[in-house]
């Protein structure tokens, strides 16, 4: 029976599919912004926390901020890196202010900075992610980062952690070392949170099986667990021999049915294990 072929999805609807994760990320952010992070002066790096510290210290409209420092960013960006960055994230860079002006007075969520913290680096986190889900960016500090790897010898995200961790040391002296405590907190939670949106909850297991009965191994891999194996060569570290490693990908949940039959198969079976956070291809996400 021939297997069902997925077709893809329409050019013009997957555009509008990315258009409106950008514009649904960028509200997230825009409400943690507001009604967690802002309330609380807690800068947790990039164009928003700067506008934190510029809303303490001279009264500055942050949405207004945000959108003086992230439209010349862009520009420089295409300029200076020389790419195209896209209508999208010019969208992000500019819509996400403007949701920031829309909310400016929404009620504050909680009283206390902690709770504001992580709960607001949760939201951003979730905004920004769903935004990369749209491949696209709200640009900000991001593009800075990229500009000084382009004129210096550093990873990105040194650059990129150079410039955050910058904004909460000076929130650090604009507000006190709590509010800086506070803002690597949601900074913290932000990246992790990131991480989650991108890959999920669908964690699977790369597992990589060392055995003298291949064969037989390969066999019950192949129809006991109903998962593809790929045999690769290697070469024993001590003994200089060749060997012959067996790698398949499973679920979670098929993790421990795997073992339990590559056991009873060969006893003496050597099994690694990984996380596979991202798997495509048949049997798995699409």
């Amino acid at each position: 029976m021939a297997k069902y072929k997925r077709e893809p999805v329409p050019h013009r609807l997957l555009q509008f599919i990315e258009y409106s994760f950008v514009i649904i990320g960028a509200f997230f952010v825009a409400v943690a912004f507001n009604v967690f992070l802002l309330p609380h002066d807690i800068a947790s790096g990039g164009v928003a926390g700067i506008s934190t510290i510029t809303k303490s210290l001279f009264g500055f409209e942050p949405s207004i901020v945000q959108w003086a420092l992230n439209i010349p960013l862009f520009i420089a960006g295409v300029i200076i890196l020389g790419k195209n960055f896209g209508a999208k994230s010019l969208l992000g860079t500019i819509i996400l202010p403007f949701f920031v002006f829309l909310t400016k007075n929404w009620t504050q969520a909680t009283e206390d900075p902690l709770l504001g913290a992580i709960f607001g680096g949760m939201i951003v986190g979730i905004g920004i992610g769903i935004v990369f889900k749209g491949r696209a960016s709200t640009g900000g500090i991001d593009l800075a980062a990229q500009i000084l790897h382009k004129f210096f010898p550093l990873p990105l995200g040194i650059c990129l952690a150079l410039f955050d961790g910058l904004i909460v040391i000076t929130a650090t002296l604009v507000f006190s070392v709590e509010q800086g405590l506070y803002a690597l907190i949601a900074l913290f939670i932000t990246s992790r949170t990131i991480d989650f949106v991108q890959v999920g909850l669908n964690t699977s297991k790369n597992v990589m099986i060392i055995t003298e009965r291949v064969d037989d191994v390969r066999n019950v891999l192949l129809k006991d667990v109903d998962r593809g194996v790929t045999v690769l060569n290697g070469t024993g570290g001590y003994t200089n021999e060749d060997r012959t490693v067996l790698m398949c990908v499973v679920a979670q949940n098929e993790f421990s049915k795997l073992t339990k039959i590559v056991k009873s198969v060969d006893t003496n079976a050597f099994v690694v294990a990984m996380n596979a956070t991202e798997v495509l291809g048949e049997g798995f996400k699409r």
